[in-house]
This record gives C-alpha cells, structure tokens and sequence, in this order.
C-alpha cells in the first residue's frame, strides 16, 4: 500500500473502533501510540547501530547503567526491552493494559534532562485516558491491542521525503477534525489554508540562512510544520529553522510536540510552552537564572489561528508592551489582541499572518482605534477573504491578515478570494489553483478585476480605516438583465455582444461573420447553426493552433524531468518547476485561464509524487512489484482481511492490461457485453408472453423474470400452447448460455489477472518506462490539449444564449396568444351543456376576446 492507501486503511478502522468515543478524544489515544511507537522504533535503529541484534535485545534493561545513559545522552530517553512497541506486539495474549502503564510510567522516568522541555509529561493525556477505552482491565486491554496492531505497519523513517509517517499522522488529524464539530477549531487548521499562509511566509523568508518562526496558539502543530516545510525547500536544510509554540490546553500541547519531534525536528530546534498567550506573554527568562537568560523572543515570522472572538481580560493591559502603542481590545472579542501579541514578536524585517473572522475588518470601537493605529504605522500589508465554511466546526467568513514591522510601501493589498473553491462534503476547500492565484497576487501585489486590489493609506482614510473587502473588491457576478427594445422588436443589444469582448479580442475577425448590422445599437445573427459558424471560423483554427505549437514539444520536457532521472527528481520542487513550464508557454495565448491548466497539473501530480517516493526509497525494480489486495470480508460473523487477488505496487493492472494485454482485454470486454445482451433479452422475451401466461409458475411472484426451473418444467410438460413455448425455449437456451459465459467470463478475469501480474513482474526497464509515460504524462498532456476545444464550447454556448434570449419578441408573443385565443374560441363554440354552463362559457370567451 502506498501511504494515502495505508493511512485511509487506518483512518477507516480507527473510526470503527472509537465506538461512542468522541473524535476530539479518541485522536489523543491513536496519535500517542504513534508516537510511542515511533520512539520505540527510533530507540531500537540506535541499538542496533551500536551492535545490537534481534537475539541480544533483552539484554536492554534500566539495570545496564551505562547503555541507560548511552541511549539516553543520543536520542534523549531510555525504554528498556520489556516496554517497546515491538515486545507489546511479540507477546501476544500476554499483553496487558498494565504493559502500557508500566511503560509509560518508566518513559517520564527515563527522559534525558537535555530532553526535558521536549519529553517531559507528553504522555500525561494518553496515559490518564487509558480508563476511558474500557470499562475494565480487559475491555482496556483489547482496545488498546487492536489499535497497536492497527498501527503496527506505519514505517517510522522518512526517506527522501518519504514521509509516511507525518503524512499518515496529519490525515489522521485532518479527519478527526472533519468529525469533532466545534472542538475541531481547538487544535486543526486546514491543510490548505496552512499551505496558502506558508507559501506567503516562506517567499518573504527565502533568502535567509537560520530563521525562528513562532505560533502563539499551536494547536497540533501542523500550521508551524507546514510553514517550515516551505520555508526549507528555499534554503536546503531544515535543521536551520528554530521551532516556537505555545498552546493552552495540555492535550493539544502534547500534540504539538509530538507532531515536531516526529518530522525529525532536532531537539535542540523546539521550544515549546504549555501556557495561556493572552495572560502570559512568552517569558524573557528562565526563572531560575533571570538575569543570565534574559532574552526577549522576536522572530522571522509569526502565524496564527487563534479562536475566534474569544473572551479575554484586558484589565491592566494598557502597558503590556505588545499593546500599549495600538490599544487593548473590547473584553469580549479578543481577535486584536492575538493579533498585536503576534505582530510584538517578529523581528523588524519579520512577517506575520494570522487567520481572523471578518468582523476584524470593520468593527467600531477599541477595535477600530487599533485598525486605525495599525494602518497610520504601516503594519497591515494584506488582507485575504477566504471563502465561508472552509474550517471544520464553523461556518463563519474568516480572512488572512499580513502584517510586517517595517515596509517600503504603505498600500494594502485586498484580495477577494471567497469565490475560489471545491466542494468537499460539508465543507469548502481551497484547491491547489485557488492557493497558487491567491500567492501570485499577493507576491506581485497586482490589481485584478474582481479578485484585488492595491489600495492606498488615503482611500483607506477616506472610508474612515474600515477595510470590509467589498469596499474596494467587488467580485459579485454582473446581474442579468433584458434590454426592453431587443424584446419588443428583436436582434441582440450590442452592449450585450460587447460584454464578450475578450472573445472578440482573440478573435478579431468573427464578429463581422456571426453578426449584420455592426456598428448599430442592436445586432442580428447572420447564421443559422452558430455553433458550427464558430467552430469552423479561421481565427479559432488559429487560436487552436497556437496552443498546439506552444504545447508541441511538452510532453518531451515532461518526460525529461520526470523519467529522464527518475532518481534524482526533487519530489517537494518538480510540480513548481513545470508549472512555470506550463505559465511560460501560456504566456501571449489568450483566454486560457493559466491557473486551470495548472490545476490540471495538480490533479494528476498528487499521484505522481507518490510513485516518486516509492520509486526513490524502494528502487526503480518497485515499478515491476505487485501486491496482495487485502480486503475486509466477514468470517464467523467478524470482519476479517483476506487476500482478494493481486494489485501492482506502481501501476495499475488497469493500465498494464490496455496497454499490453489489451486482445485478452477485448475478448473479457465482449463476454462482458453479451452478458449485458443476454439480460436485456430476458426482458424482451418476457414483454412477448401474454398477460395471463405471467401468472403461472415460471414467472416469478413480481412479474419481473423468469424462473429457470419452471420453464424446464414447463418446457417437459408442454405445458403451453406453441408460442409460449418458443419463448420459453428461447429463455432456456439464453439461460445456458448465461451460465456458461458466466463461468468464462469468471475463468478469464482470473487468468488475466494473473497474466498481468506476471508481465508486471518481467517488465524490462524499457517496458516499465513506457508504462510510467502513459501513467504520469499522458493524463497531463491530454487534459491541456482539450482547454482550447472547452473555450470555444463555453463561447459558442454563451453566443446561443444570446441568441435564444431575444429570439422571441413580445410582439410574436402577443401574435401567438391571440391565435390560441381564437382557437379557444372555436372549440367553446362547440361545446354542449346545461344552460348555467354555456353563461358560464359565454362569459370565459368574453374574456379571451378582451370584452369588457
């Protein structure tokens, strides 16, 4: 299983298995077997680097004083032999839930005092909820065994930004966050606003040797992990970033420091605090030593998403120094004073972005003395409008402040990107494209219709420092409206045609050939089949025509960075390297959205960058691999994983079959289809018989099929006249054939799927290449060629539309209600009744005749 598989498989029956656990609660006990196992597993590489094997690892006791401090001075703790996850998993039904309380009883013990700040009580939410999986000894126990043996295949080293476990571990989060309500706010920040924050933060960063990023409200910690992802990818080593977070509540402290310490962060570059931020700024000192480890915290970026306006005491907080230049913010909504918290604590040449509900933006009172405060020192850079629902638990609009201490300009960038999403359940998301528009406006600070605007200090002054986006961005959709002459007489407003006037500007020459009367106010179709007119007008062959040469030879550039060295292709910077392939050669062609083709590129990348990884930690002889399909089928009544065929590691026997197999593919496919045929015959055979023959037994009780047993019966008994008969002689010989191609059909599925395993498995190198091509290149190249083809259809539709709109006059309208009035008329001349109901009728034609 690659990792998405691997972590959607444990996500699956961690959800089964909390029971009537809360999700919020359960993911505590879940993540923190992960990270014991992944101590334990880090603990037992480092003995067997030292000399230790399989056979001498009982030999690992508290008792060995000088491997006790060996292990603990290099990795920072000690677990002895008896409580590693791997002796929990040898021991069978001997485990108990003691084995683990034990085991984390001696973990606290055993902490390395280098470690402390690190290590210390990170286990305190697993190990005082232990009880709360069970209401005894052994209901505790078997839960706690099905999730360690659950957990058990998770590889605990990343290789090459393999990273299975930070990957498996933050879906896992994710999804706990999809199904914890409102308490998911408390310790998740999407995924995808976190990668919109980090791109933002890291290009500001990126030319920086050792950076400190900091988050005052960490929540799991993927925010900050997120960010220094980014920010390494520009500078090489990730070992020169400096960790800060602070968190309230203990468990979600816990998971900010495991989730750290699990994506190899060195120790020496976390520093975390469990401890309230409003009340208690970051310390300056060690209280056991203030003077000698005075040190204030300012960092090269702040980021933040703290809850929303939340009740806070400003008493006394007039001269704290993160608030006394702005202001304190009202006692119940504490947004700003979060926000002035994170802006204290980023150098002069810092950034900050913090994620905020709307009302930040235009609220009165304290809140907008220190808007404006904010504004007159130069501190807001940009706001972001996100689009509504797109974090778990809430529904209301937030937005993404950046600020900085010191720019060289003092306009602010207002970005309207509520628009720009995906449906994914209950929730909005932000796709790939929507982020990388949102950071190419904000790195290039670009006005944009419907999208931003670079506002300046004086219009922000004239609208008295109330910075509501649909102030200054105004991304609603044009409202439709009819034009009364082009009703009452016909043909099109020009003002109408003229609103496609990007289309007429690529396409210079086909206004004249679709349209009479240029120049006038009201225009008329000079065609009849639009459509066609368009498709084949000279400037849409041309159009076509230059994204064919712009795109000409990119499936060769393609194959060259992607199989030229498969070993050598950077995973985490390759898709930014052939989306500026794909920008460049869009440059000078118009229409194309640039972004759509790039989500294109996205689409298909998720699925690349996971064969990449596999192929660069396992060898390229993982291409010709193949697995068992394990799946979940009930046995005695419990659900048990069985093996169900063959799956390939890399490619799938879909592709390997139709693009090797593909004869044995056509003769399954035709078995298939007169399977399909046969079917619809029965019905056929079954419409033939007579009414009163569908009462008898070789009809089943609801009338909708044969049964085969009867029809024997009957056939033997000519139990019928001769026509049924023939039917049912018919549906017997179909019946057999039935039987007998289903037993084919079965007999060929399994052969060819074990000759796909085998050719998958003697795949030459040159083969495997081939099949990558169509796996990786092909879906990319064929999506981009059809971006021109759905340009002109969406243009050609928008002209029908037009055309249809005024095609009908109100004149004709009248025309047509007067002729069907006449002919009403007609027809009530001809009817018949009692003398009340021809008054009635006499009347009802008055009024058709508009008689008063």
């Amino acid at each position: 299983m690659n990792k998405q598989q691997l972590a959607n498989k444990i996500w699956e029956s961690a959800n089964k298995m909390r029971s009537k656990i809360e999700a919020n609660e359960y993911k505590d006990y879940i993540l923190g077997f992960i990270f014991y196992k992944f101590l334990s597993d880090k603990e037992v590489k480092y003995l067997k680097s030292i000399g230790f094997d399989d056979d001498t690892m009982e030999q690992v006791t508290e008792d060995a004083g000088e491997l006790v401090e060996n292990v603990q001075k290099n990795i920072g703790y000690f677990i002895s032999y008896e409580n590693l996850f791997s002796t929990w998993l040898s021991i069978g039904s001997d485990f108990n839930v003691s084995n683990v309380r034990d085991a984390l009883s001696a973990f606290s013990r055993l902490i390395d005092a280098s470690h402390k700040k690190v290590f210390d009580k990170i286990f305190e939410t697993l190990q005082t909820g232990l009880s709360k999986l069970g209401d005894s000894s052994g209901t505790q126990t078997k839960a706690i065994s099905d999730l360690i043996h659950l957990i058990k295949d998770i590889p605990m080293d990343g290789k090459q930004d393999y990273d299975v476990l930070g990957f498996i571990y933050e879906y896992l989060i994710s999804n706990f966050a999809a199904n914890a309500g409102k308490k998911a706010g408390e310790f998740y920040t999407p995924h995808e606003v976190s990668l919109l924050m980090s791109e933002i933060v890291a290009n500001h960063l990126k030319d920086r040797t050792e950076i400190k990023i900091y988050d005052p409200t960490s929540g799991s910690g993927s925010l900050l992990i997120n960010i220094g992802k980014s920010v390494a990818k520009y500078m090489g080593s990730s070992d020169k970033i400096k960790y800060y977070a602070q968190e309230l509540k203990e468990n979600t402290y816990n998971l900010t420091r495991m989730n750290l310490v699990m994506r190899g962060i060195i120790p020496s570059n976390i520093v975390t605090r469990n401890g309230d931020t409003l009340e208690e700024d970051w310390p300056y000192f060690d209280e056991s030593d203030p003077v000698g480890t005075y040190d204030p915290l300012y960092v090269d970026a702040v980021v933040s998403n703290p809850p929303y306006s939340q009740n806070w005491n400003p008493v006394n907080k007039e001269n704290d120094p993160r608030y006394k230049r702005y202001g304190t913010a009202p006692k119940g909504k504490a947004d700003y004073a979060f926000l002035l918290h994170d802006l204290y604590h980023i150098k002069p040449d810092g950034i900050m972005t913090i994620v905020l509900p709307h009302g930040v933006l235009f609220r009165g009172g304290e809140e907008g003395t220190i808007r404006k405060n904010l504004i007159e020192n130069n501190n807001i850079d940009t706001v972001i409008g996100l689009p509504a629902n797109i974090f778990f638990g809430t529904g209301i609009p937030t937005i993404i402040m950046v600020l900085k201490q010191r720019r060289s300009n003092t306009d602010v960038l207002i970005v309207d990107a509520s628009k720009g999403f995906e449906k994914v359940g209950k929730n909005n998301k932000l796709r790939s494209s929507d982020i990388k528009r949102i950071v190419d406006v904000v790195l290039h600070r670009e006005t944009v219709d419907k999208f931003s605007k670079l506002v300046t200090r004086d219009e922000i002054r004239s609208n008295d420092y109330n910075l509501n986006i649909p102030r200054y961005v105004d991304s609603s959709e044009k409202a439709e409206c009819w034009d009364i002459y082009a009703s009452m007489f016909g043909g099109v407003p020009a003002a109408e045609v003229e609103d496609l006037g990007a289309y007429w500007d690529a396409f210079p020459a086909l206004k004249s050939a679709l349209f009479t009367d240029l120049g006038s106010e009201y225009l008329h179709f000079s065609v009849e089949d639009i459509k066609k007119a368009v498709e084949g007008h000279g400037d849409i062959r041309t159009f076509e025509g230059m994204f064919d040469t712009a795109f000409a030879s990119f499936d060769t550039v393609l194959y060259r960075e992607l199989l030229g060295d498969v070993q050598s292709v950077n995973v985490s910077k390759e898709e930014s390297v052939l989306a500026s392939q794909i920008f460049e050669r869009l440059a000078g062609i118009p229409l194309v959205d640039q972004y759509e083709a790039y989500q294109l590129l996205d689409n298909e990348w998720t699925r690349i960058a996971v064969d990449l990884e596999i192929v660069q930690t396992e060898g390229f002889e993982a291409v010709k691999k193949v697995d068992p399909n394990m799946v979940i089928k009930k046995k005695d009544n419990k659900e048990t994983e069985v093996q169900d065929g063959w799956v390939g590691h890399v490619l799938s026997f879909e592709l390997v079959q139709n693009q090797m197999l593909s004869d044995a593919v056509a003769a399954l496919h035709g078995n298939e289809d007169r399977l399909a045929e046969i079917v619809s015959e029965y019905d056929e055979l079954l419409e033939e018989l007579p009414e009163e023959e569908k009462e008898k037994d070789f009809v089943n009780d609801d009338k909708t099929a044969f049964v085969p047993a009867e029809v024997k019966k009957a056939i033997k008994a000519k139990d019928a006249d001769l026509d049924v008969l023939a039917i049912l002689k018919k549906y017997d010989k179909l019946n057999t054939e039935e039987k007998e191609l289903k037993k084919k059909i079965k007999a060929e599925a399994a052969e060819l799927q074990m000759k796909t395993k085998a050719t998958i498995e003697a795949l030459t190198d040159e083969e495997a290449y081939e099949l990558l091509r169509c796996k990786w290149i092909e879906p990319i190249t064929a999506g981009l060629r059809k971006l021109p083809g759905n340009i002109v259809t969406v243009f050609a539709a928008k002209l029908e539309a037009l055309s249809k709109k005024y095609e009908t006059t109100y004149s004709e309208v009248e025309q047509q209600i007067k002729e069907t009035e006449s002919s009403l008329s007609v027809l009530i001349d001809q009817l018949t009744g009692s003398e009340f109901d021809l008054q009635g009728l006499s009347e009802f034609k008055k009024l058709l005749g508009g008689e008063e």
